[in-house]
């Protein structure tokens, strides 16, 4: 968990998993992030992360997305 006692979607170890509770952020992200089916009460699965960590592959809805940290950093989760 971060300082602000959220979890994000980039505090998620692999495998873990979790609920979309809000996407945070700049609307042009937020947008983004929800058209790409990361709307609250959608299931995600952090699958793995690259070696240096950045990007995420991320589960959910029945496909696989990468993501950057910075992004996965916008989505709280339940």
């Amino acid at each position: 968990m971060n300082k602000v006692d959220k979890l994000l979607l980039a505090d998620l170890p692999a495998g873990g998993q979790g609920v979309v509770k809000a996407i945070l952020g700049e609307p042009v992200l937020r947008r983004r992030l929800l058209e790409m089916g990361l709307v609250p009460g959608t299931t995600v699965t952090l699958l793995r992360r690259a070696p240096l960590g950045d990007p995420l592959i991320v589960h959910l809805r029945n496909y696989d997305v990468g993501l950057r940290i910075s992004e996965a950093e916008m989505v709280q989760l339940q």
